[in-house]
């Protein structure tokens, strides 16, 4: 498994939104001290915790692990052209960023 990366990348999730533990927790129905546990690699989330949080956070799981760096944007209420245009947008981007 690729847990070594799990508190680290949950930190700076964490603190990317500036987010007390305790606010993220309240958040994703954890404690203070689960999610202190987790960001000193204690401890470790379930599967459900670690979808929970992937899902606030908007990214993936195998983000979370440290397995890719891919984030992901929640598109299910938009029609298909609006994801169509957003992906256009997203590719212009990283033509852009790739200059």
């Amino acid at each position: 498994m690729y847990y070594s990366e799990f508190g680290d990348n949950l930190r700076k999730l964490r603190k990317s939104r500036n987010l007390t533990q305790k606010e993220l927790g309240m958040q994703v129905g954890l404690s203070k001290a689960v999610v202190s546990k987790y960001e000193n690699s204690l401890g470790y989330p379930t599967f459900d915790v670690l979808v929970n949080i992937a899902s606030f956070f908007g990214v993936t799981t195998d983000f979370l692990l440290g397995v890719s760096s891919g984030k992901t944007i929640d598109v299910s209420a938009l029609s298909d052209s609006q994801v169509a245009l957003i992906q256009q947008t997203i590719s212009e981007f990283i033509k852009a960023n790739q200059k």
